[in-house]
């Protein structure tokens, strides 16, 4: 890898941090195309280049996620109880998602990719708060069936969870945005395990893979990532409880908008 690519990806794992953290989200929106920029330019095909993208940004997602709820957490926004049944039940469907992935081509995975995160994006910007009284669904079928859905797209598409996470525990479930986020990303941290291992192990044996490669995950991009990513997770906490619940709002949707117009093509 050169030197180029190396200042690249320790440049992005910063982003990803402070995003991951801010958002509650896992942060592949940057890390996926930045991946998917460098993979193919070192002559990797699409359908290669695309998938190595998605599941080495799971596995960055894994530590970055941790650290961003412990920060989280100190600030007693994570609703454990919610986020261990959605992420229980989106861990084994990321698992399914990831397995059907290895068996699509890269160009409709981009364009589902996009897709997805538009359509929240536009959801998110026409949401209506919900009263200051009305209390949250706590119904755990509801988590469940709604983890299940989240786990599955994230395998399939290479992201957290957290595009569509929040989006659910805002719009559907009803959490104020400050919670949502903090919960979000303890949800991310157990749905990447799942979504990891599928591209893993569907990936083992696929022929032209670089070195350093365990699947569908390249260890040198994942370590340059994690390295600058894990403590920018706990200053994007940080600051995500010093913002009021509308702007962060927003920037979530701005997030959500790029991602997706530059994943279906629009900025090349």
């Amino acid at each position: 890898m050169t030197v180029a690519n190396i200042a690249i990806l320790l440049g992005t794992g910063l982003g990803v941090g402070f995003a991951g953290g801010l958002l509650g989200v896992g942060g592949s929106f940057i890390m996926t195309p930045v991946q998917y920029m460098i993979f193919t330019n070192m002559g990797l095909p699409v359908d290669t280049a695309i998938k190595l993208s998605f599941g080495t940004s799971l596995a960055v997602i894994l530590p970055t996620a941790a650290s961003g709820t412990r920060r989280h957490q100190r600030e007693g926004a994570v609703w454990w109880r919610a986020a261990l049944i959605i992420g229980s039940c989106g861990l084994g469907s990321a698992y399914g998602g990831a397995t059907l992935a290895a068996y699509l081509p890269g160009a409709i995975l981009k364009i589902v990719f996009g897709a997805v995160v538009l359509g929240a994006g536009v959801r998110m910007l026409s949401f209506r708060p919900p009263e200051a009284d009305v209390e949250p669904k706590s119904d755990p079928r509801i988590w469940a069936a709604w983890g299940a859905l989240i786990g599955l797209v994230s395998g399939l598409i290479g992201i957290g969870g957290g595009m569509l996470a929040v989006p659910i525990m805002v719009l559907v479930l009803k959490f104020k945005m400050h919670d949502a986020v903090a919960t979000s990303l303890a949800v991310v941290m157990i749905t990447s395990i799942g979504g990891t291992a599928g591209y893993m192990v569907n990936g083992l044996g696929v022929p032209g893979l670089p070195l350093h490669s365990l699947g569908y995950v390249h260890l040198e991009t994942w370590a340059l990532l994690a390295a600058t990513s894990i403590g920018m997770a706990q200053v994007g906490a940080r600051t995500a409880h010093r913002i009021p619940a509308r702007p962060l709002r927003y920037a979530f949707v701005g997030v959500l908008f790029y991602m997706g117009l530059r994943m279906l093509g629009v900025f090349d």
